[in-house]
């Protein structure tokens, strides 16, 4: 059974250096010369994969590198990116990788709730031609990551609070449905894969989802009431299933909490495959680095098909 993390945030912790170095954050960039960008970015790519097939990962995720900016607005991405996906892809020739690929509307903060709650009764035509611009921009952004080697798009917009979608589900089919649809299969006729990630409670637009074609579907969010073994039920044999691991409990709960958590996964997501195993999130800078090796140890022991 495989295992990944749409972002492991503990490499510091666990091999004593971060994914991403200090040089090499956007403030630091134009202090560089051509000659030391380009070296760290082969350092980094090498460093990664190295990371990455410690933790026995069969999806890399990649780490953003330069200036993105409002990368939504546009189609392309920065020069270090690229150079530094085509080093990763040189390394790690025989696995798939992994980055950012949705672009669909997820949850306002804060400061844009209210405009948005009020453009879906006065303006919901407007905010659809925004809906198209967005997933024109994305598909042309998916093309791009295609041609520099990126197998598996990470479709990250959040839809969800723990009490259910922010969008009643007639909404959701209006505003999101359709544009997460032609995104997805646009990579599909492309050739990529497509993980749709959304925390919270999914359950009243679950079917909706899956009627979107996604390879599969992460975060199965436990702390939200979605039980891997329910969501199984209903959609395991249409979509593969992420996730579902305690991320709370990985930070405050005790060591059988997060095994339990791990076990339960397994448990019920592996009948049959189609099951990739991960938390509920990410492995986040602040968890305590032995909580996520041990839930590493449980899926070692049960990772085995009979």
């Amino acid at each position: 059974m495989p295992t990944f993390e749409l972002e492991f945030q503990l490499a510091e912790e666990f091999f004593g250096k971060p994914l991403l170095p200090e040089a090499l954050c956007p403030e630091n960039l134009p202090a560089l010369s051509p000659a030391e960008k380009d070296r760290l970015l082969h350092e980094m790519a090498e460093y990664t994969v190295w990371v990455y097939d410690q933790l026995d990962y069969s999806i890399l995720p990649l780490h953003s590198v330069g200036d993105f900016g409002r990368l939504e607005d546009r189609a392309d991405f920065p020069e270090e990116f690229k150079v530094f996906v085509k080093y990763v892809r040189q390394a790690a020739s025989d696995k798939p990788l992994a980055y950012h690929g949705d672009g669909t509307f997820s949850i306002p903060d804060g400061n844009g709730m209210y405009d948005f709650a009020y453009r879906t009764a006065d303006d919901p035509e407007g905010l659809c031609e925004e809906a198209d611009r967005m997933a024109r921009n994305a598909i042309e952004r998916n093309r791009r990551l295609r041609d520099m080697g990126v197998d598996v798009l990470l479709l990250c917009s959040d839809y969800c609070y723990n009490s259910g979608p922010f969008l009643s589900p007639g909404m959701f089919g209006r505003f999101i449905a359709p544009y997460l649809h032609r995104i997805i299969r646009e990579a599909r006729r492309n050739g990529q894969f497509t993980i749709k990630h959304t925390d919270g409670n999914i359950i009243p637009i679950l079917d909706q989802l899956v009627d979107c074609e996604p390879h599969a579907l992460h975060s199965l969010d436990p702390m939200a009431g979605v039980d891997i073994r329910e969501v199984k039920r209903r959609v395991g044999g249409c979509v593969a299933l992420c996730g579902n691991v305690h991320c709370a409990a990985l930070q405050t709960g005790t060591e059988q909490d997060v095994i339990d958590s791990a076990e339960y996964c397994l448990t019920y997501g592996k009948p049959g495959g189609g099951y990739i195993f991960c938390t509920s999130n990410v492995p986040f800078k602040g968890m305590p680095p032995e909580r996520y090796r041990l839930i590493l140890d449980v899926w070692k022991r049960m990772r085995d098909y009979d």
